[in-house]
């Protein structure tokens, strides 16, 4: 089946202190779209968990410079978002089977994951043959059934 693509958009930082404020306003062109704004707010979480975690963990030890890449598709019923980091790569399926069973709402860290998890309708990590890994976030949403429950407001 071949989906018709409303947008796509990428965006490349450095592995910095200002990599989530540049993330951030990037993803702000989303907003205007026909994306619902529940629905980007949740990925705009689910982004910044992805970016966060590609920094913190995936390039730990790596130079700075070295980029972390996003991708962002918008179609008429789904947004994709795919994260390329150059870390070792790790199994994101026992990590969050992990995280789910060892963290809660008071522990300090960890959460990551699983909000990524909780926002997502399909989600996946995997390294690809240049040695990038990507995580892939998925999340469908309807735009006819939010239209209605705005009318009916």
């Amino acid at each position: 089946m071949n989906r018709a693509i409303l947008q796509r958009k990428t965006f490349q930082t450095a592995a910095d202190q200002d990599a989530l404020k540049q993330v951030l306003a990037w993803f702000e062109d989303f907003q205007a779209t026909c994306l619902p704004h529940d629905i980007w707010l949740q990925c705009q979480l689910a982004l910044v968990e992805g970016v966060t975690n590609a920094i913190r963990h995936a390039h730990e030890g790596l130079p700075s410079e070295t980029p972390v890449e996003i991708e962002v598709t918008l179609e008429a019923d789904r947004i994709d978002m795919r994260i390329w980091d150059r870390g070792p790569g790790f199994d994101m399926l026992g990590a969050l089977h992990h995280k789910m069973a060892t963290t809660n709402q008071d522990s300090e860290g960890g959460r990551g994951l699983q909000i990524i998890y909780q926002v997502a309708d399909d989600i996946s990590y995997e390294t690809l043959p240049d040695q990038r890994n990507c995580l892939h976030i998925s999340k469908r949403y309807q735009l006819g059934a939010i239209a209605s429950e705005a009318e009916h407001s």
